[in-house]
């Protein structure tokens, strides 16, 4: 289709560009991507973007920095610890975080609240996490049982993996696209 031409007239495009530049005329080209796996081999040559730079999820000291930055103009009750919610948002990205903090400014000013609470940035987690809460969806009890015990076999397996971060939530109340999660 239409759309496919655009990108391979955009892609060979930008090659003859990149092609173009000379050695010394002190170009540097940087890009950057969510989805190395599809891209174009043409375009990892050498002379184009042959070196590559992995930007990994931030371990907890990232997370807290970033925090701090998305915290500073935003007013926070005194029970909320920005450590400890940096321990929680395990494979967050800095957007991911930034994200949990504005949901939880969100709610907080739906609730008249002069201040983000720890129950604001849960709930915030939970919505950034696995989605809005859908209060209309009904279950039946079937449905309810089957979804309950789906979860419980998540809890178990995790409970005996290494390496696992702890369970923290279960719940069979439907969100976003799941009929219930296990955090």
């Amino acid at each position: 289709g239409g759309g496919h031409d655009e990108r391979e007239q955009t892609l060979n495009q930008l090659l003859v560009e990149m092609d173009g530049f000379g050695e010394n005329q002190g170009v540097i080209v940087i890009a950057a991507t969510n989805r190395p796996d599809i891209l174009d081999p043409a375009l990892l040559r050498p002379g184009r973007f042959d070196r590559q730079v992995t930007v990994s999820y931030p371990d907890i000291d990232g997370r807290e920095a970033i925090l701090k930055v998305h915290a500073k103009r935003k007013p926070l009750g005194p029970d909320v610890d920005l450590r400890s919610i940096a321990s929680q948002t395990v494979g967050f990205t800095g957007a991911d975080l930034e994200n949990l903090l504005n949901e939880a400014a969100l709610l907080a000013a739906r609730r008249k609240k002069k201040a983000i609470t720890m129950p604001d940035i849960e709930e915030a987690a939970m919505k950034v996490l696995v989605g809005t809460e859908k209060k209309s969806h009904h279950m039946t009890e079937r449905d309810k049982k089957i979804t309950a015990y789906h979860e419980a076999g998540h809890a178990v397996t995790s409970y005996y993996l290494e390496h696992k971060d702890p369970v923290t939530h279960i719940s069979i109340v439907p969100r976003g696209m799941a009929g219930g999660f296990t955090m």
